[in-house]
């Protein structure tokens, strides 16, 4: 029998997940499906060509040929995922200078209009609030803090009662004011009250692993908060036996969170859930939500 230590060392070392991310497990079915072509040719170097007669292809036929992937879900928490597990490099070189310049200029020659929208993604999230109203009763202000994965910071709860504010992140694009950036070697001698991990975990191929580093910075008292993305793709086929045959493409997130599979990942990063919730954020549409969770670290048994 394979061990769920076992499952995390395959799934670390292949391209192709054999196991599921969150819960490990093997119950899976898979549709075909296509990588974007601006997050294969950033993260990968595979960019899609044109086949015609000058190929001399005999049994494949001439057309615009795009990197093939797979969709899969998971039977047992209903995870839906890309196959296609990204690298530590491959990660740094589709997120580094994350929406600058050269990132904006690839994207936009395959996705045109896409620079007008990253202007607008520039100004911030609009549901501050709703994130601070959900942990105001997690924690206790003033606040140490620490942002995994916090970008600028600028979409960052409590920035204003905050002693301590730190930033880990790959971009390294400039912090708001009053927030610094830190490295894993400086965040040990920290405490922190407060960590937020937002909107991250639907890009990370081995959330486990993931997780299981946010939790070395925590103590018995620190609240770690987690916000995913409630896909639209997901709530609006909750009740589709063969969801995973409609997932055809692939972009920057990797991962289609179910409430179950945020369970399943915080029972295997050793993490408690004190509150989970799911927010729908009226004021961008009626089907935009996210998965709202404050964690603690589970108790020795």
């Amino acid at each position: 029998m394979v061990s769920p230590a076992q499952r995390r060392d395959f799934n670390r070392g292949e391209r192709i997940a054999r196991y599921c991310p969150c819960c490990l497990s093997d119950d899976l079915s898979k549709s075909p499906a296509v990588l974007m072509p601006f997050v294969a040719d950033r993260a990968l170097g595979w960019r899609p060509v044109e086949i015609d007669d000058s190929w001399n292809l005999r049994t494949i036929q001439n057309g615009h040929a795009y990197s093939v992937c797979n969709s899969v879900q998971c039977q047992s928490c209903g995870l839906i995922f890309l196959d296609i597990r990204f690298s530590d490099d491959e990660l740094g070189k589709l997120y580094n200078d994350y929406r600058g310049e050269d990132y904006t200029r690839l994207r936009e020659h395959y996705e045109p209009g896409y620079a007008a929208q990253n202007a607008k993604l520039k100004d911030g999230i609009i549901y501050l609030a709703e994130v601070e109203g959900f942990l105001r009763p997690h924690v206790t202000l003033p606040l140490k803090m620490l942002d995994w994965g916090g970008d600028t910071g600028k979409n960052t709860p409590f920035k204003t009662a905050a002693t301590t504010f730190h930033i880990y992140d790959i971009s390294k694009a400039p912090p708001v004011p009053g927030a610094s950036f830190v490295d894993t070697d400086s965040m040990e001698n920290e405490y922190y009250d407060l960590i937020v991990c937002s909107n991250v975990l639907e890009h990370i191929p081995h959330p486990i692993d993931f997780m299981c580093s946010i939790t070395e910075y925590m103590t018995d008292t620190t609240i770690l908060y987690i916000e995913v993305p409630f896909e639209s793709f997901m709530f609006h086929n909750q009740s589709n036996p063969d969801i995973v045959r409609r997932k055809k493409h692939w972009h920057e997130h990797i991962n289609f969170f179910t409430l179950n599979a945020l369970q399943s990942l915080c029972e295997a990063a050793g993490l408690d859930i004190v509150e989970a919730k799911i927010e729908t954020i009226v004021a961008i549409a009626d089907d935009a939500s996210i998965f709202q969770l404050a964690c603690r670290r589970s108790s020795p048994a």
